[in-house]
């Protein structure tokens, strides 16, 4: 009889453990579901997401927390057979204890793992199932002081109870997240009833190197009763491509050989199809499963070359320059996340040209529906395993849960075919640099020994896991950290990955810096801005704390001297406003300004094969976890910043870029009139098509104060060679205007010089492929008065905006409603801007730019 599954999501009931009366028995919103959110649902709690409620909040971290649910008897299956039931539980958060009628089935310590308990004899006409949550922090605390006599806990960011607990490292807070320690059911429960039933289905297969052909094993796992004939099918569009009835061994192990000759295959958007094939296993009439998969070669291209080692993603024979941004949860309370939501930030994904997301190691194991999205719209994802900033301990029943969490997981999600690349851990070898901690990677390669060293955790990351994901998954790609390179110093720029932290960390270099910045993968780096005002006076509601710098404003921020950060790289750049509406504009457009600089220039090192020096950046992050000022580039309710759309830009198919040379203005004895008299600049055009192709480029020095035309510099036909970085001038030298405003020779006059941009145009036909422009830095220099922005509606979604003198971060206030084609973006004369603008009247928009005579202004339009 076929499998039968009942899901256990309502009537549950849930208090704090040292209640005592039926009073204190609340309602459970829904299962899944965690304690903040049903305290929240019952009026018990403020929302944690709002002014100063995270606080008021805390003291749940150190509760014990009771859900309970009843349930009817299920109604046994017609069969002579017999009949197994199964209680499974996707995810208990984290310390549980599951009790069905009063008798112990379960124990949980790993948030990570998911459960099934057999309790076909357990089970009586009424049962009720309880689940004992002990507080993860209390409980962290006493694993530390347990096994303190053999490992040295060292932590970054948090308390360091989260070091020995398996559960979401971010729940401690974070510099961009709130301290919510959540406990409850946060994924589904439910019972299955079956007599046999198909555990898994999955292949292990590779595609050969001239993708003609596929080959590999096909697998299933079957459970209970008999030995039953499995049949194994893989179909496309519904026409089957192969099938194959085996028997599963005494371990319930069913296989088969597969080769498929000329496959279609699964690519990235914008390089191939997203084809999909249907694999099934079929129990008869009792069970069947079925995924979706897809077939691709995925390469990291590590050799040696004139830079170092190179670092790039190779699918499918095409090198991928891997741009994209780095994830975190996308809510402090993860139960709360729909598949739709997920869907909307993958949508994102696409639509800002980015082609890589990396799931970063403080937070889960990510949901199904999140790579579902990732398979379908041709995403590729870099997942971490979950450890984040610490030296992790080893002791034995810690790495059981460890090896367990893995292979579980390894097995939920490698049939994805969006998921290329498995890194061992988050910064966790930047820790081992910081405290000195033993790391011979030369000299000693006996995993054995290194449990017994200051930094155990490099059996876990070089041994333990690439041991599990060989045998799981074995043509996924493993890297031991990120970021890491062949042993060497984190911050090396010849190998491996780098996080770049420089810019706004560190030494806090200026944006414009980047250039000198970058490595052979920048797998994170990022700039703090503040969200759009909507969210802004959503998570501060008390009119009076709205504004830069209030105490709340201040809470809001979890980024170690995040206002003197901020304000530094605002001051340095820009003339500075302080009212909220003026500063949170000029925060965005600093983070829009550095997401430019940084990807146009490390995307330029994209270089040609052979040479690629810049395999790839991720930027520090593409979302939120509650609404906030971080380094995200879309806020926690989807909205955009103007930085997700200068990536957009910078991340075209097709993408033009200027650099004008850097000169500090501000270091001792600079001389700040140097950027106004050099004009050297560099112009080239990066492409990821499969194909060369000709492209129209023009170059005209434009007025900053005039608007006037000073000179057409270039007007010429270019090969734009195939995915590949082809440079047009380089160091090249123009003279605008009045060549003696140039002189160096001649005293400066700054009353007398007529700054200007260079606006560069890439075409193909009469259609724009992409602009740049490049500006006299810094901006607080220039004066932005009188720009004459006018508004023109082409039709009730396309707006044409234009200016008679060049415009710098043209920004429309965003709410989430609408949908921009652009923003954020720069003017110059002659040339519109067309924008297409959804989900609001055009005349409702409101909009400002660096140097507006007020905050924000409603849009005028035009006849």
């Amino acid at each position: 009889m076929a499998l039968t599954r009942l899901k256990l999501e309502d009537g549950w009931t849930f208090r704090q453990s040292d209640g005592s009366s039926a009073e204190d028995w609340l309602p459970v919103r829904a299962v899944p579901s965690q304690v903040h959110l049903d305290l929240l649902a019952n009026d018990k709690i403020a929302d944690p997401m709002i002014d100063l409620n995270e606080l008021s909040v805390r003291w749940i971290a150190e509760k014990d927390w009771i859900y309970r649910a009843q349930f009817k008897k299920p109604t046994k299956l017609e069969t002579q057979e017999a009949v197994i039931t199964d209680l499974i539980f996707e995810g208990l958060d984290t310390f549980a204890t599951v009790r069905l009628n009063g008798n112990e089935i379960l124990k949980s310590d790993n948030m990570f793992l998911s459960h099934r308990v057999d309790i076909s004899s357990l089970l009586d006409n009424e049962n009720v199932l309880e689940i004992t949550f002990d507080s993860a922090m209390l409980r962290g605390r006493q694993l530390v002081e347990e096994h303190s006599h053999e490992h040295t806990f060292y932590v970054r960011q948090t308390e360091v109870s989260r070091v020995p607990v398996r559960k979401a490292q971010y729940n401690w807070g974070w510099d961009w997240g709130p301290i919510l320690m959540t406990a409850g059911p946060w994924r589904p429960v439910y019972l299955e009833q079956y007599v046999s039933r198909i555990d898994d289905v999955w292949t292990h297969c590779e595609v050969s190197e001239d993708l003609k052909a596929c080959s590999g094993h096909v697998f299933a796992k079957v459970a209970g009763a008999g030995s039953k004939p499995v049949t194994l099918s893989l179909s496309l569009n519904g026409t089957s491509v192969w099938e194959k009835e085996c028997l599963a061994d005494s371990d319930g192990l069913a296989a088969a050989d597969l080769h498929i000759e000329n496959p279609e295959l699964w690519y990235p958007f914008g390089y191939g199809s997203q084809t999909r094939y249907e694999l099934r296993a079929s129990l008869a009439s009792s069970d069947r499963k079925s995924k979706l998969i897809g077939f691709r070669r995925s390469e990291l291209i590590q050799e040696k070359d004139e830079f170092g080692k190179s670092f790039y993603f190779r699918i499918n024979g095409h090198d991928v320059f891997a741009g994209g941004s780095c994830w975190i949860p996308a809510d402090s309370f993860l139960s709360q996340i729909t598949a739709e939501r997920y869907y909307d930030w993958m949508k994102l994904m696409v639509e800002g040209n980015q082609h890589m997301l990396r799931i970063w190691g403080g937070g889960i194991y990510e949901d199904d529906a999140l790579f579902n999205a990732c398979d379908e719209l041709g995403i590729l994802v870099w997942h971490d395993f979950q450890f984040a900033c610490a030296s992790y301990p080893t002791y034995p029943s810690y790495l059981q849960s460890v090896e367990l969490e893995a292979r579980q997981n390894l097995r939920r999600l490698r049939s994805h075919p969006s998921i290329v690349i498995w890194a061992g851990n988050n910064e966790d070898y930047q820790v081992q640099e910081r405290y000195h901690l033993d790391y011979d990677y030369e000299g000693d390669k006996d995993p054995q020994s290194w449990l017994k060293t200051s930094f155990p955790a490099r059996y876990t990351y070089e041994y333990l896991l690439p041991k599990i994901v060989k045998e799981e998954d074995p043509f996924m790609v493993y890297h031991p950290s990120s970021p890491w390179g062949d042993g060497k110093p984190t911050t090396d720029a010849t190998v491996g990955d780098i996080h770049q932290w420089n810019i706004w960390h560190g030494a806090m270099n200026r944006y414009q810096e980047t250039y000198m910045l970058s490595g052979r993968f920048v797998s994170e780096f990022g700039m703090e801005a503040y969200p759009h005002l909507k969210t802004i006076r959503h998570m501060i509601q008390d009119p009076e704390q709205q504004y830069p710098g209030s105490m709340m404003m201040d809470f809001r921020n979890k980024a170690i001297d995040h206002e003197r950060r901020m304000v530094a790289y605002v001051a340095e750049n820009f003339q500075v406003k302080y009212d909220l509406e003026s500063y949170t504009h000029l925060t965005q457009v600093v983070q829009a300004e550095t997401m430019l600089f940084a990807y146009k220039s490390w995307r330029r090192e994209w270089g040609r094969p052979g040479a690629r020096k810049c395999g790839g950046v991720l930027v520090w992050q593409l979302n939120d976890c509650w609404p906030t000022m971080s380094w995200a580039v879309v806020d926690y309710f989807l909205i955009k910043k103007p930085a997700f759309y200068a990536i957009a830009n910078a991340l075209k198919p097709l993408a033009v870029g200027i650099a004008r040379t850097y000169h500090e203005w501000t270091a001792g004895h600079s001389d700040p009139t140097l950027p106004y008299r050099d004009t050297k600049f560099d112009l080239w055009v990066v492409s990821s098509r499969p194909e060369s192709v000709k492209v129209q480029v023009t170059v005209r020095l434009i007025s900053i104060r005039s608007g006037e035309i000073l000179d057409h510099h270039l007007n010429e036909e270019i090969t734009a060679q195939a995915n590949s970085t082809t440079e047009i001038l380089k160091d090249h030298i123009v003279v605008a205007g009045d060549p003696k405003l140039r002189d160096t020779a001649r005293p400066f006059d700054l009353a007398k010089y007529d700054p200007y941009v260079i606006h560069a145009v890439m075409k193909i036909g009469d259609e724009v492929i992409s602009t740049d422009t490049s500006w006299p830095q810094p901006l607080k220099y220039l004066s932005f008065a009188n720009r004459d922005v006018k508004f023109k509606a082409l039709s009730p979604t396309k707006l044409c905006v234009s200016a008679a003198r060049p415009v710098k971060g043209l920004v429309f206030q965003e709410t989430g409603a609408e949908k921009f084609s652009d923003n954020g973006f720069d003017l110059v004369p002659g040339e519109d801007k067309i924008v297409n603008i959804e989900g609001i009247r055009l005349e409702s928009l409101s909009y400002t730019y660096i140097g507006a005579p007020q905050g924000s202004m409603a849009v005028s339009l035009s006849a």
